[in-house]
């Protein structure tokens, strides 16, 4: 039970509803399309809307998205691949005859084209009731006739004033006089809100055909960007088979690659080949954590790619046999050899979001424009802001992950879901880039290694091992109890740059016929019920 006298968050508590978001007004917008009859993935995409417009460095219609969802609360769950490609005409050649070593964030070449749209309208068709016009109402009114700026929103904008600064449209759109804006502040973004009200009325071609589309691609082009109209007419996403793996009699679903998912499941099947004790912020526990992450990402960087355009072995990669091998290559008290270097990027942001409706019908939901306002990219005429996903391409020939054409980049973002007796019980994400599969592991290993509920274990100071080192993000608590420890094993614990990742979860009762909701402090989001 949570202690009353220290600071903390209560779980939300609700029987016909529950969302959990990082903003309030996408968490609010959630609840109050359930309440008028709206399906969990109507709230999910409606929530996410609002978020691309008061949000807008988390998530945007120029990023891309994944999906869970589970019809009824059934264990059958659906996967679905939200994730843009190259442009037709980025073959690899094409880039090192450039001279290129590497794709910077705010090159046009980290934009591909951007599946979140696409990925909106193929799931409320799918899954939905409510028309899409409907479900973006009131993004497109905050977008129009403004919105309040939130603490982190404020924060966000100010560690990236200078690259917002660069581009004439992000200048005018989020900053104040060239400062970033006050905290209550009020932000407009009248083009976005008309390229919203055009999907709504005419779907997902508002976006990627007719004059949004042109605006788009003239604007990379001029950038140099190798981006056609017919890349946009072509997009599409999938839904594909999840993934899965039990830790301690519970099944993790996740999405197949080209997200690290996969990373996930197996930081699980190497920590069930331990028994915890103690505390579960232990210098023990956290140590035999710590390298089961760097070995499952040292294995991320050699094989994780999009597995339509690369051979990717993933019933290797969740083999009991490699999970036997992991684990037996971590020692107690030393840091134990990895192998292999990192070619991506730091960990960035992303928003999650999880609802569950009245008839249990649950998703898990994430979208992302990868860094704090993605690439700086902003198409003038519609207001889409893109993301610099393209950037987690290596330029390496013969790699999984190098860049070529109608191809998709190794992805960060992967929401979760949980199911157990033919039930899903759990709907849960992890926001912070690369941190998101250690993010997975460490919530549900205190879940059901320690019985923790939900908000507290959201609420846990975090750590990171940053992939092909032996550095170690800690927040401060863990720096202040076991940094020292830590050390002595072999590692370099730093601070990080900002408070690790953000969480959302939704718990499904079963048994009293309720939901129980949660989300993070390190966000401005809450999780409401009713």
């Amino acid at each position: 039970m949570r202690n009353f006298e220290q600071p903390g968050r209560s779980i939300a508590v609700g029987r016909s509803g529950m969302a959990a978001t990082s903003h309030p007004m996408a968490t609010l917008t959630a609840i109050e399309i359930l309440k008028i009859g709206g399906k969990a993935i109507d709230a999910a995409v409606a929530a996410c809307a609002v978020q691309c417009v008061v949000e807008a460095g988390s998530t945007g219609i120029g990023g891309d998205c994944f999906a869970l969802l589970a019809p009824n609360g059934s264990d059958q769950v659906i996967a679905y691949n939200g994730s843009g490609r190259t442009p037709a005409a980025a073959e690899f050649k094409w880039f090192t005859d450039q001279g290129l070593s590497e794709i910077t964030r705010s090159s046009p070449h980290a934009v591909t084209i951007p599946g979140a749209v696409d990925a909106w309208t193929r799931l409320v068709a799918d899954h939905g009731r409510m028309s899409m016009a409907d479900i973006l109402a009131p993004a497109i009114a905050l977008a129009r006739d403004g919105y309040a700026i939130t603490p982190r929103v404020a924060a966000d904008i100010s560690h990236q004033r200078a690259m917002l600064a660069l581009d004439s449209s992000t200048r005018r759109i989020f900053l104040d006089n060239d400062e970033a804006p006050a905290v209550g502040s009020v932000q407009r973004q009248p083009e976005l809100a008309e390229t919203l009200s055009a999907i709504g009325k005419y779907g997902r071609e508002a976006f990627y055909r007719g004059d949004v589309a042109e605006d788009m691609v003239s604007y990379l082009q001029a950038r140099g960007g190798l981006h056609t109209l017919e890349d946009f007419a072509s997009a599409a996403g999938e839904y594909v088979m999840p993934i899965s793996a039990s830790y301690r009699g519970w099944t993790i679903h996740e999405c197949p690659p080209n997200g690290q998912g996969i990373i996930a499941l197996m930081i699980l099947k190497i920590l069930e080949r331990f028994t915890p004790s103690g505390d579960p912020l232990d210098a023990d526990n956290l140590h035999i954590e710590v390298e089961a992450t760097r070995l499952a990402y040292a294995a991320r960087e050699r094989w994780l790619a999009d597995a339509a355009t690369s051979n990717v072995p993933i019933d290797f990669l969740l083999s009991d046999e490699l999970a036997d091998e992991l684990a037996s290559m971590i020692r107690p008290d030393e840091v134990c050899d990895a192998g292999g270097l990192i070619d991506g990027v730091e960990h960035s942001d992303t928003v999650y979001i999880s609802v569950v409706d009245k008839d249990r019908n649950a998703v898990s939901f994430i979208n992302s424009i990868f860094h704090p306002y993605g690439s700086g990219l902003m198409a003038p005429k519609s207001g889409v802001l893109f993301h610099n996903r393209g950037q987690s391409f290596v330029l390496k020939d013969g790699h999984p992950n190098a860049i070529g054409p109608r191809k998709r980049p190794m992805h960060t973002i992967i929401p979760g879901m949980v199911t157990r007796n033919g039930k899903t019980v759990l709907s849960f994400g992890v926001m912070g880039g690369h941190y998101q599969a250690m993010g997975h592991a460490h919530f549900l290993s205190k879940l059901f290694d320690f019985g923790i509920d939900i908000q507290t274990a959201i609420g846990l100071p975090r750590l990171f091992p940053l992939p092909g080192t032996r550095t170690v993000e800690a927040e401060e608590a863990i720096r202040t109890a076991i940094g020292e420890d830590l050390e002595g094993r072999g590692f370099q614990v730093i601070p990080p740059k900002w408070a690790i990742g953000g969480a959302q979860a939704v718990w499904i009762d079963h048994q009293h016929g309720s939901l129980l909701g949660a989300s993070d402090h390190r966000k401005d989001g809450c999780a409401l019920g009713y």
